[in-house]
């Protein structure tokens, strides 16, 4: 089963089309979260970007624990090198090079999903 996770960055002004560029051409991740075995444990399913006045969001859906997933990207170049360029655009300065900086960055960026509604699932008690 897969499980939607979404950020808010706030942009710096006039910053928005730097940062839709930015997220256009950032690189693929390895989407495959593999143990020491070579199982696969984890996956990115699919990333959205939205992008408007003075503010950004990151929609992603994964499978496996979000902690599991986030270390993984995190790790990855291709987030690595967007991270970096998003750094100058961001309204809140945030610290991305320490384990306790980027988990305290996920907790004030991190959206919840409270509405998931689809135009083939039944509303409840229906």
């Amino acid at each position: 089963m897969s499980t939607w996770h979404a950020l808010f960055y706030p942009l710096l002004p006039g910053s928005e089309e730097k940062v839709k560029e930015l997220f256009r051409k950032s690189g693929r991740p390895q989407f495959d979260i593999t143990g020491e075995d070579g199982a696969v444990q984890g996956r990115l399913l699919g990333t959205m970007a939205f992008v408007g006045k003075e503010m950004a969001v990151r929609v992603i859906e994964i499978e496996g624990p979000l902690p599991m997933v986030a270390a993984h990207m995190s790790q990855q170049p291709a987030v690595r090198e967007f991270e970096r360029g998003l750094e100058e655009h961001l309204a809140a300065p945030r610290d991305m090079t320490t384990r306790e900086g980027a988990q305290a960055f996920f907790r004030q960026a991190a959206l919840e999903m409270v509405l998931s509604r689809r135009h083939d699932e039944p509303l409840p008690g229906e």
